[in-house]
C-alpha cells in the first residue's frame, strides 16, 4: 500500500511526523478523506481531532485550527496548537471546559468574550474527545 510523510506543526514545535496511509480531518467546508497521490490543496481546519491511520494502528491528534496543505507526497498541517492524546491532562482539559462553560453561561452580552470563551469550549471538548478515544 502506498503512503506519505504527514507533520504535524505548530509555532512552538514539530507536534508529529510519521508515514500514513490516510489522514482524515475537519475543514472549513466539511470532512475530507485524504490518501495517497490525492489532488493538491491548502484548507482552512476546524477544531477537531485528526485521524492519521498508519499500517493497522490509528493515532489521534487534537488540532485547534490552522491549515492543511496536501501535496503529491506529503502532507503539512500547521495548526495553532495541537496535542498528541498522550499529552492531554485529563483534569487540565476539564477545568478549562468548565471555565469556559461558566463564561458563556455568565456573560452573554459581550459578543467579544462570549466568542473567545466559545472557542475555549471547542479547545476543551477536542482535548478530552482525543483523550477518551
Amino acid at each position: 500500500m502506498s503512503s506519505f510523510l504527514v507533520e504535524i506543526v505548530t509555532p512552538e514545535r514539530k507536534v508529529y511526523t510519521e508515514t500514513a496511509n490516510m489522514v482524515s480531518v475537519k475543514g472549513i467546508d466539511g470532512e475530507l478523506g485524504i490518501l495517497p497521490n490525492h489532488i493538491p490543496l491548502v484548507t482552512p481546519l476546524r477544531i477537531a481531532p485528526v485521524v492519521i491511520k498508519r499500517d493497522n494502528k490509528a493515532d489521534v491528534v487534537a488540532v485547534n485550527g490552522g491549515f492543511i496543505e496536501v501535496r503529491k507526497d506529503k502532507i503539512v498541517i500547521l495548526a495553532e496548537s495541537a496535542e498528541l492524546a498522550t499529552d492531554i491532562n485529563i483534569e487540565r482539559a476539564e477545568a478549562a471546559k468548565q471555565r469556559a462553560e461558566q463564561r458563556l453561561a455568565a456573560n452573554k452580552q459581550d459578543q467579544i468574550d462570549f466568542r473567545r470563551a466559545e472557542l475555549a469550549l471547542q479547545r476543551a471538548m477536542n482535548r478530552l474527545n482525543v483523550k477518551q478515544k
